[in-house]
C-alpha cells in the first residue's frame, strides 16, 4: 500500500462508525428517539389522569391507615413487654 493511500483505512474506520451507529440506534436509545419524534416521549396512551390522581389518593389513604395500625401494633407491644415484668408495675 502506497504511503498516500488512504482509502482502505477510511473505508473501515466508515464502516466500524455505521456498525455501531446502526448497533445503537437499533437498541433503547434508538426506540427513545423514536418516541421523542413521534411526540409520545414516555406518555401511555388510554390513561385518564383523574384516574391517575384518584388511585394516588386511595394509595396515600392507605399508607395513613398503615401507619396507624403501626402505632397501635407498637403500643400493643410495649403493654405486653410490661405484663410480661411484673415488678417493674409495683
Amino acid at each position: 500500500m502506497p504511503p498516500g493511500d488512504i482509502a482502505p483505512v477510511l473505508m473501515g474506520f466508515v464502516f466500524m462508525v455505521s456498525a455501531a451507529a446502526v448497533l445503537i440506534f437499533r437498541g433503547p436509545v434508538g426506540r427513545a428517539i423514536a418516541r421523542r419524534i413521534e411526540g409520545t416521549s414516555g406518555q401511555v396512551e388510554g390513561v385518564d389522569l383523574a384516574d391517575v390522581q384518584g388511585r394516588i389518593a386511595e394509595l396515600e389513604q392507605r399508607m395513613s391507615s398503615v401507619l396507624e395500625l403501626e402505632e397501635r401494633l407498637d403500643f400493643a407491644e410495649r403493654l405486653l413487654a410490661q405484663a410480661r415484668e411484673p415488678e417493674r408495675l409495683s
